[in-house]
C-alpha cells in the first residue's frame, strides 16, 4: 500500500483524520449545555404535561381554559373532561409529588407542581368553586372512572398529596368520592373502580363497602386467561387495559387488603407474580426505536400503556432478567419517540389526541383532551430517588435492542 508524508499507509491517515474530528468537536461542545439525564428529561416531561392542568385549576380557571376536543359524533364530554384531566394526571405523577428530590430544577419543579394540585384539588371539591367537578352519576357514569384515579393518586401519595390536604378539603374529597359510589359499574375493568374508592375509603379510616372490593377481585379472578393476562370481562381483548387499569390497581389494592388483614398474603403473592409476568411483556414490547404495537382501543392514552411496567419498577418487582437501567432507556425512547411528535400538545400546551401527534381519529366516542393525561401514569417511577439503581446505573440496552443487534438475551418464558 502507498506510504505518506505521515510514514505509513491509508489507514494512518484515517485514524489521523477521526482523531481531529473528534478534537475539534470536543472544543466546540465546551460551550455547551452538558445533556439533560433521563430522570431530568422525565422531570421536564412531567412538568410540560401537568402545567397547564394544574396551573389553571389552582385559579379556577380549568373550565375557562382547558379546550375539550372529543369526536364530531361524540357530545357531552365537557361533563366529565376536568375530572379526567385531575384524577389521571395526579395518579402519575403521585409518587413523584410524595418522595421526589427537593433540590436544584427537579426540586422548583416538584415544589411548584405540588402546591398547585393542592389549590387545585381544593377548587375540585370546593361546591362554591368554578371549578368544582362532577362526581355524580349526572350525564353518565364516567365520574366513577376517575373519581377512582384521583383515590388512587392519593393512594400513591398519603404523605404529602393527601396529608398536605387541610382538614376541610379532606372532608370535601370524602364527600365527593362518596358521591361517585351512586353509579353503578359495568361488567369489566369498571368494578376496579368502585374497589379503588372503597379501598381509599377503608385506608383513610371511613365507612367502605367490603364487598364492591372483594366483587372485583373476585371476578377478576374468574376472568384470568393465564400467563399474566387478565379478561377486561369475561372475555379477552387485544388491547393495554391490563396496564391501563386492571393490574395496577388489583396490585394496590390487594397490598392495602393485605396491610387491613382483609387479604391472605399468598393470594396478593400470586396477583403481584401476575403482574411481573405482565411486565416483562411490556417491556418485550418496546421495539428498537422506541415504538410499540398500536394494538386495541384507547391508544390515545399514549405511554400511559406502560404503567404496569412503571410500577413495577417503582414497587422494584421487576423480574430478574429485566435490569431497571433498561426499563429506564426503553421508556425514555418511548417517550422521546410519542411525546416530542410535532402535534402531541397544543399551541397553549395542552394535549392533543393522538398516538404519534395529532391523531383525531384515534379517539374513541369517550375520549376527549382530559382522558389523555392517563400518559402520565408512564411517569411513576420519578418516585424513585435519583440515588436509586433504576435512574443511576449506567444506560442499558432493553429487550428487543439486544435481539436485533445480535446480542445475547433471556430467553422468554410463560408462568403457570
Amino acid at each position: 500500500m502507498k506510504k505518506t508524508r505521515f510514514g505509513n499507509d491509508i489507514k494512518t491517515v484515517i485514524v489521523f483524520i477521526i482523531s481531529l474530528l473528534f478534537t475539534v468537536n470536543a472544543c466546540s461542545e465546551d460551550n455547551k449545555e452538558q445533556p439533560v439525564s433521563d430522570r431530568q428529561y422525565w422531570c421536564d416531561m412531567a412538568y410540560k404535561i401537568s402545567h397547564p392542568v394544574l396551573d389553571a385549576l389552582s385559579k379556577g380557571e380549568l373550565k375557562k381554559l382547558m379546550p375539550v376536543e372529543q369526536q364530531k359524533d361524540a357530545t357531552g364530554r365537557e361533563h366529565f373532561a376536568y375530572l379526567e384531566a385531575l384524577g389521571r394526571l395526579l395518579c402519575g405523577i403521585s409518587p413523584w409529588i410524595e418522595s421526589g428530590e427537593t433540590a436544584g430544577k427537579e426540586g422548583k419543579q416538584r415544589a411548584e407542581l405540588t402546591a398547585l394540585a393542592l389549590k387545585g384539588i381544593r377548587n375540585a371539591v370546593d361546591p362554591a368553586s368554578p371549578d368544582y367537578m362532577n362526581f355524580t352519576e349526572q350525564h353518565g357514569r364516567q365520574p366513577l372512572v376517575d373519581a377512582a384515579f384521583l383515590a388512587h393518586a392519593f393512594l400513591r401519595s398519603p404523605k404529602v398529596l393527601w396529608g398536605g390536604l387541610d382538614k376541610e378539603t379532606q372532608k370535601l374529597v370524602i364527600e365527593a368520592m362518596c358521591l361517585s359510589r351512586t353509579i353503578e359499574p359495568y361488567e369489566s375493568n369498571w368494578l376496579l373502580f368502585s374497589a379503588m374508592i372503597e379501598t381509599f375509603l377503608m385506608e383513610t379510616g371511613e365507612e367502605w363497602n367490603y364487598e364492591r372490593i372483594n366483587d372485583a377481585i373476585v371476578k377478576h379472578e374468574q376472568w384470568y386467561k393465564g400467563d399474566g393476562l387478565y379478561g377486561d370481562g369475561p372475555e379477552f381483548h387485544w388491547d393495554y387495559y391490563n396496564s391501563f387499569v386492571i393490574q395496577p390497581m388489583m396490585v394496590d389494592i390487594a397490598r392495602i387488603l393485605v396491610k387491613h388483614n382483609k387479604m391472605e398474603e399468598r393470594q396478593c403473592a400470586e396477583i403481584i407474580k401476575r403482574s411481573v409476568r405482565y411486565s416483562a411483556i411490556l417491556e418485550r414490547l418496546i421495539s428498537p426505536e422506541g415504538t410499540y404495537p398500536a394494538i386495541g382501543r384507547s391508544l390515545a392514552y399514549r405511554m400511559g400503556a406502560f404503567q404496569m411496567l412503571s410500577q413495577t419498577a417503582l414497587q422494584k418487582n421487576l423480574p430478574k432478567e429485566v435490569k431497571p437501567a433498561q426499563v429506564r432507556c426503553a421508556l425514555t425512547a418511548v417517550m422521546k419517540k410519542q411525546m416530542t411528535a410535532p402535534g402531541t400538545f397544543d399551541d397553549n400546551g395542552w394535549l392533543k389526541i393522538g398516538l404519534y401527534g395529532a391523531q383525531p381519529a384515534v379517539g374513541e366516542g369517550y375520549i376527549c383532551t382530559g382522558s389523555l393525561y392517563l400518559c402520565s401514569v408512564a411517569l411513576l417511577p420519578l418516585g424513585l430517588p435519583a440515588s436509586d439503581e433504576f435512574w443511576s446505573a449506567p444506560a442499558e440496552a432493553w429487550t428487543q435492542v439486544k435481539v436485533w443487534t445480535g446480542h445475547d438475551f433471556s430467553i422468554d418464558h410463560s408462568i403457570n
